[in-house]
């Protein structure tokens, strides 16, 4: 599984989507703000669009089929957050046509410190919960 991942992941650096491409420009080499980004990187069993570790940020474009994809991005979503990790979301039309807008949102997430996971299973996490009052 793990040589696999590797594979898909230097498969889709290699092909890119135009979105992508134009992301990773300003990304690569330290270009934001001295930050250091990677592309197309595994965390475990996911592989990533883009990934800031020292700011334990995800940087996620998605395109249509994301749509149809929401279950399946919700539980990635909930699986990196669990381990620390923020996730942005954008749509490809937004890095084509609003990426001063998306590096923006993104210089201020690194900007901030990252979270720190719950120690607690995900069971007891609700349990301490404040109840609402009514």
């Amino acid at each position: 599984m793990k040589r696999q991942n590797v594979e898909r992941a230097r498969g889709l650096r290699r092909n890119q989507t135009d979105a992508e491409r134009k992301l990773w420009y300003y990304l690569r080499n330290r270009r934001l703000s001295g930050h250091k980004f990677r592309r197309q990187q595994e965390i475990d069993q996911y592989i990533v669009d883009f990934v800031c570790v020292d700011a334990m940020l995800v940087i996620e474009l998605d395109g249509g089929q994301h749509a149809e994809r929401q279950e399946y991005d919700g539980r990635r979503t909930r699986y990196l957050q669990a381990k620390g990790y923020r996730v942005l979301r954008f749509w490809n039309n937004e890095a084509l046509t609003k990426i001063e807008s998306v590096l923006e949102v993104i210089l201020e997430a690194v900007a901030s410190p990252p979270p720190h996971p719950s120690p607690l299973p995900a069971g007891e996490r609700e349990q301490l919960a404040p109840e609402s009052e009514e």
